[in-house]
């Protein structure tokens, strides 16, 4: 979001189109939502441009209260604090801010220019150096030659331009990174080799059972089933158990299965690798085997870590669908990395998810695979509110009223309740812009869209009934047949 301002007039340009806002109209709006970050981040800049610095930095502050660490809030602080004559403490700040996020390339240009007019020419160069690496954008021939005119010349060993061909056939100049600088995270899983393998990385503890709205049965039978054994696994070694194992989760889509199973991670505090088909899978015959083998090598390297298989039934699907070896192949190496037959599996948890578990191989649901099923329903009425809240936490609603749009919600996905929000603020902004002032979502246009949108759900309960009746081995499916009330 870029924000200009002419007397008072305040103009933001959000996805390509310009928006003329009244500032008197922007407060107003954020007195309907005043918890809203999005909106105290404009008006706070807005006022900043209208040199109405005491009210900046009050908004200013309200984002830190709300969001503490709040990167343009950081840099607004320190920007009125330098204007101030506190450049000291602003430097501070924004040393802090590095510290925490060393890819903002906003905050080391800002750093830079502090430095330069601290007299430290030298400092100045670096971060500047520092920053336009990071982001091409913020090249400014002004400030470098201000720089340079008091001292900041390059340094020996600072980063160097290199040429780098594009993707059509041109070449142009990118900054090199210091080669002793330190890349991935700080503790645990060595991201670099998690890119190198094309698997998502996320680092410890990124997202709790907080994060997720609602759902506290299926958090409860996840504690029981797979936080517990991982946090006690001496208590499960005394009992000849391993901490580890298998576990599938399944359920209609959208439901939040990728979620959990990042909180799950984040809840016994351990790695997370997330793989899906177009990650394993390579046109050259034996690749796709070893990406997979790979991939496990890396969990059991920095156990206790989560691997999450998302549209698990993808990459295993049932054999006897299968008219080609190489997708055989896959199966059978992924049976035998879950067997730890190529390998210590102790502390690598393995979480799949999918739409469909009738169309996994059999041989995945046997002992030591994926032998704890986890039905993960639609939330129920207090899990929807809780979604509500969330999706209301940066949009300017006002009215909403929780309980009679959880009525109108029932059976909803949590992307589907995404889906009434989205729809919402596309008609107030509609109506915004023909108006040209700021609308807020009321909660009747809520419950307006909520008739429109139809539960993604009901197909998925329609296919999963027939299978819960008349394919239901071992009672796999006993879950689903409980949910929709019918008596086994």
């Amino acid at each position: 979001m870029i924000v200009f301002s002419r007397r008072g007039i305040a103009i933001a340009l959000t996805s390509g189109i310009f928006v003329a806002m009244d500032l008197d109209a922007l407060k107003a709006a954020l007195a309907a939502s005043p918890e809203n970050v999005a909106l105290l981040v404009l008006v706070a800049k807005a006022c900043e441009e209208e040199f109405e610095l005491e009210e900046a930095r009050s908004y200013w502050d309200r984002v830190t209260a709300l969001e503490p660490e709040n990167a343009e809030a950081q840099l607004g602080l320190a920007r009125l604090l330098d204007f101030d004559g506190k450049t000291s403490e602003a430097i501070l700040r924004m040393e802090a801010l590095c510290a925490r996020q060393p890819d903002l390339g906003e905050a080391w240009l800002l750093r830079a220019k502090l430095a330069l007019k601290e007299g430290e020419a030298q400092e100045a160069r670096s971060f500047y150096e520092r920053a336009i690496a990071i982001d091409l954008k913020l090249r400014d021939e002004d400030l470098l030659e201000r720089i340079v005119k008091a001292g900041g010349s390059k340094a020996e060993g600072d980063q160097k331009k290199k040429l780098v061909m594009t993707s059509d056939g041109r070449y142009q100049e990118e900054w090199e990174e210091d080669e002793d600088e330190e890349d991935g995270p700080q503790e645990g899983m060595d991201a670099m080799k998690a890119r190198e393998l094309g698997v998502e990385f996320s680092k410890k503890g990124e997202v709790k059972f907080d994060d997720v709205g609602g759902m506290n049965n299926v958090k409860e039978d996840i504690r029981m089933k797979i936080i517990f054994p991982l946090q006690k696994p001496e208590l499960f070694k005394a009992y000849g158990k391993k901490a580890g194992g298998g576990v599938l989760m399944y359920g209609p889509p959208g439901c939040g299965k990728t979620l959990l199973a990042k909180a799950t991670a984040g809840e016994i505090d351990s790695n997370f690798l997330s793989i899906g088909l177009h990650q394993v899978l390579d046109m050259y015959i034996g690749q796709s085997e070893a990406k997979l083998h790979g991939i496990f090598e890396l969990a059991r390297q920095y156990a206790p870590t989560v691997l999450f298989f998302d549209e698990v039934d993808a990459l295993a699907a049932d054999r006897r669908d299968m008219r080609q070896s190489a997708g055989k192949g896959v199966i059978n190496q992924l049976l035998a990395e879950m067997d730890g037959a190529n390998g210590e599996n102790d502390g690598v948890l393995i979480l799949g998810a999918t739409n469909a578990p009738w169309h996994l191989d059999s041989a995945f649901l046997r002992p030591g695979r994926f032998d704890r099923l986890l039905f993960v329903p639609p939330p129920d009425a207090e899990a929807r509110k809780e979604v509500m809240r969330i999706q209301a936490r940066d949009k300017p609603v006002v009215n909403l009223n929780e309980e009679d749009l959880a009525k109108k919600t029932d059976g909803f996905s949590g992307a589907d309740i995404r889906a009434v929000f989205d729809q919402a603020v596309e008609s107030t902004l509609a109506e915004a812009m023909k108006k040209g002032e700021m609308i807020p979502v009321s909660g009747k246009q809520l419950i307006k869209t909520a008739k429109q949108v139809k539960p993604s759900t009901k197909k998925w309960f329609e296919s999963a009934r027939n299978y819960a009746i008349y394919a239901n081995e071992g009672g796999l499916y006993d879950d689903v047949l409980e949910y929709l009330g019918i008596k086994k």
